[in-house]
């Protein structure tokens, strides 16, 4: 097997063709990890979920990792690991057209409030809406490809 960097294109493009990611974000010297679907724009990802310990792990610490990947066979597969800020979209008058972007992003696929917006077991219903949209703010992408060496 030949394992090789991949190009800024070839990371945006992996990055663009998916839509599930994994979430990485850490408190209190913790680590959480959690699937995620996603959408990008740029460099921003938009994510939705409803309040739990993701969304409340990114409000105390914004630094966050999301790592999507893309398996072709045992000796063949792709891996991004993208770093950034995490940025909440609230429903409020100055976030509405950011909002409003993210959501139409993330409605072109089927589901796409899964899984952030399913938790285990009956929820409370609430007076307040416990939807959050939010944004990574892209920093760094950087990516490798495993691939059969047939040379040696």
């Amino acid at each position: 097997m030949f394992v090789r960097e991949m190009s800024e294109q070839e990371c945006v493009a992996l990055v663009a063709s998916g839509r599930l990611g994994r979430l990485a974000c850490c408190r209190d010297g913790r680590p959480y990890i959690v699937p995620i679907h996603y959408a990008l724009a740029g460099k921003c990802l938009y994510g939705f979920s409803m309040l739990g310990q993701k969304i409340e792990w990114m409000r105390a610490n914004p630094c966050v990792c999301i790592e999507v990947d893309e398996f072709s066979g045992q000796d063949q597969w792709k891996s991004v690991v993208i770093t950034g800020r995490y940025q909440e979209l609230p429903d409020t008058e100055q976030w509405h057209r950011e909002r409003l972007h993210a959501w139409s992003l993330l409605e072109k696929h089927v589901n796409w409030w899964e899984p952030g917006g399913l938790k285990p077991g009956e929820q409370p219903i609430a007076g307040a809406s416990p939807h959050v949209f939010y944004s990574i703010d892209i920093e760094e992408m950087t990516g490798r490809a495993a691939m059969v060496d047939r040379a040696g």
